[in-house]
């Protein structure tokens, strides 16, 4: 089902918000890490949607942008490496240097 342009506004303008950007990230790897791979696919999608990241990232992980979105859509089994790396990229956007620092967001 396509995303309403509400929605998409809406997300777009919840981004702006460097918290919520980061609650995204965490919110799609508790997630992935309980299983639910669908909802952590939403999650990333969101994110890259939200901030309209999708061309960077897939330069960043040297991909086509088409690859990255079908890594993420609701269908989307990307290889546990391909995704790890995306989270990385998505963590550096965020100024998120280690993975100590990306779980304090958490507590």
């Amino acid at each position: 089902m396509p995303l309403t342009n509400e929605f998409k506004d809406t997300v777009m303008e919840l981004c702006k918000n460097a918290d919520y950007r980061k609650g995204l990230l965490i919110e799609a790897l508790e997630s992935y890490l309980e299983g639910d791979i669908g909802v952590g696919n939403a999650m990333l999608r969101d994110y890259l949607n939200g901030t309209q990241a999708f061309p960077e990232v897939a330069q960043e992980l040297q991909m086509q942008e088409a690859g990255v979105r079908r890594m993420v859509s609701p269908k989307g089994n990307a290889t546990a490496t391909k995704l790890f790396r995306l989270f990385k990229v998505c963590q550096q956007r965020e100024g998120i240097r280690s993975a100590d620092e990306f779980l304090n967001h958490v507590a």
